[in-house]
C-alpha cells in the first residue's frame, strides 16, 4: 500500500483540445494507475490558464467527469504579469512557463525580461514557478533526414538545458522565487542544481519515467511516438538521471502526460520533426518507474537490494503534493490525511495493450512493453474509485 499519487505534470487539454484528452478519460487513466490527485498544465487547452476567465472555462469542462481530484497550475506567459496574482487568488497551485516555444500559438514562451517581470511576483505569492527549461539559443535547427531519431536528438543538445537552468538559478538567487525545473533529461545539469541548494536557493526538479525507462540507443527510426521534448536521450543520460534520483538530486518523477491524437504522431510516415511532441503514460507511471528501477539493477543507496516502494512514495506521492502544496492532506499515509490509497502488486506483471487503457487514445511508446508492478485498487478518500481492473462508481473527484 502507497499514498495515492500525485502527477503535478497531466495536459487535460480540455475544453478546446478535448479530441486529444479530456477530463473524463485522464481522470479514469489517473485512478487506474494508481493517481488519486492530478496538476492540470495550463496549456494545450483553449483557452489557456492564462488569466481567471480560462481557468474558469476549465473548471466548468472538469465538472462533474472526474474520477480523481484535480487541481490547476496557472500559466506564466508576456504580458500576463497583472494577470498571477487574480489567478493565484482563485486557486492556481503556482504558475507555469516555457522558455522555447510550447508548441501552440495560445502560449507563448517567455524572454528573460519576461521572467524578471514575473518572478518577483510569483515568490511574493508563495508559489513555485515551473519552466520549460530549454535555451532557445542553444537550439539547432534540425538536419538530416527527418525519419532518423538522431535528427531530433541532436537538435534538442543537453546544452540547452544546461543554459537554461544556469539563467534560471540566477535569476532564482536575485528573486527569491521558488524555481522547478520540469522534465529534466540530462544529467549535467544536476551540478548546478546541487551547487545552488548548497547556496540556499529553491531549485526543485522532476523528471519522467519515459526518461527513466527508454533510452535514445533503443529508438527505432519513425517512431514518433518516442518523440519529446526534452527528447529522451543515451542509456547513459538514463543511468545518470536515476542517480540523480537516489541521490536526491532529483526531487520527483511526474508523468507528462501530453498526448495527441494519432494523426498529429504518424506524420508523413515517421517524421520526428513534423509530428507532435509528447509522451501518453498518465496511467502507467507507477508500473514503467519500478520496472526502470529494477532493470537498472541494485543501488547501494536504497533500503534493500534494489528500488523500495518507499522510494515510489517519496518520488511519486509526496515530492509531487510538496511542489503543489498539498501536502500533508496529499501524498502521505498519516492520521489527518485524505485517505487516498494505492493497494498494489510489485511482482506482477504486464504486457502493456494501448486499447485497454483508459487514455482517450491508445497510442503510447509502452504498448508491447512488460511492465512490473500492478495496481489492484485504487481508493480516494476511503471510497474505492479502482478495482479489479475496472473503475467503480460515479465521478466523485473535487477540484481543488
Amino acid at each position: 500500500m502507497l499514498p495515492g499519487l500525485v502527477d503535478t505534470h497531466v495536459h487535460v487539454n480540455e475544453p478546446g483540445r478535448t479530441d486529444w484528452e479530456g477530463f473524463a478519460t485522464a481522470t479514469r487513466a489517473a485512478a487506474a494507475g494508481g493517481v488519486t490527485t492530478i496538476v492540470d498544465m495550463p496549456l494545450n487547452s483553449v483557452p489557456a490558464t492564462t488569466n481567471v476567465a480560462g481557468l474558469e472555462a476549465k473548471r466548468q469542462a472538469a465538472m462533474g467527469k472526474c474520477h480523481v481530484d484535480v487541481a490547476f497550475w496557472g500559466g506564466a506567459v508576456p504580458g500576463n504579469v497583472a494577470d498571477l496574482e487574480p489567478l493565484r487568488i482563485a486557486g492556481v497551485r503556482g504558475f507555469k512557463c516555457f522558455m522555447s516555444p510550447s508548441g501552440v500559438d495560445e502560449f507563448s514562451h517567455v524572454s528573460e525580461t519576461d521572467l524578471r517581470n514575473a518572478m518577483p511576483v510569483v515568490a511574493r505569492l508563495g508559489v513555485p514557478l515551473l519552466v520549460h527549461a530549454e535555451w532557445p539559443a542553444r537550439l539547432r535547427t534540425p538536419r538530416g533526414d527527418p525519419r532518423r531519431y538522431r535528427t531530433w536528438l541532436d537538435s534538442r543538445p543537453p546544452e540547452a538545458e544546461v543554459a537554461a537552468i544556469d539563467l534560471l538559478v540566477r535569476l532564482a538567487r536575485e528573486f527569491g522565487t521558488h524555481v522547478h525545473i520540469v522534465h529534466l533529461a540530462t544529467g549535467d545539469a544536476i551540478p548546478t542544481i546541487r551547487a545552488a541548494r548548497a547556496e540556499g536557493i529553491a531549485v526543485s526538479v522532476e523528471t519522467c519515467p519515459h526518461y527513466l525507462f527508454f533510452a535514445a540507443d533503443d529508438i527505432a527510426d519513425g517512431d514518433t511516438r518516442m518523440k519529446c521534448a526534452p527528447p529522451i536521450r543515451e542509456r547513459a543520460e538514463r543511468t545518470r538521471l536515476w542517480d540523480g534520483l537516489l541521490a536526491g538530486d532529483v526531487d520527483l518523477v511526474a508523468t507528462d502526460h501530453s498526448p495527441a491524437p494519432p494523426a498529429m504522431k504518424h506524420v508523413n510516415d515517421g517524421d520526428f520533426v513534423a509530428a507532435w511532441g509528447g509522451i501518453a503514460s498518465l496511467q502507467l507511471g507507477l508500473a514503467a518507474v519500478w520496472t526502470g528501477g529494477h532493470v537498472r539493477g541494485p543501488s547501494p543507496l536504497s533500503r534493500d537490494e534494489g528500488l523500495s516502494p518507499f522510494m515510489l512514495a517519496r518520488w511519486l506521492s509526496a515530492g509531487p503534493a510538496r511542489l503543489a502544496g498539498l501536502y500533508p492532506a496529499k501524498g502521505v499515509l498519516a492520521p489527518g490525511s485524505d485517505a487516498d490509497l494505492v493497494i498494489w502488486d510489485p511482482d506482477a506483471e504486464t504486457v502493456v495493450d494501448g486499447a485497454k487503457l483508459y487514455h482517450r487514445h491508445a497510442l503510447t511508446p509502452y504498448h508491447g512493453q512488460r511492465l512490473r508492478g500492478r495496481v489492484r485498487t485504487t481508493i480516494l478518500r476511503g471510497a474505492v474509485v479502482f478495482d479489479d481492473g475496472e473503475c467503480r462508481g460515479p465521478a466523485t473527484g473535487r477540484l481543488l
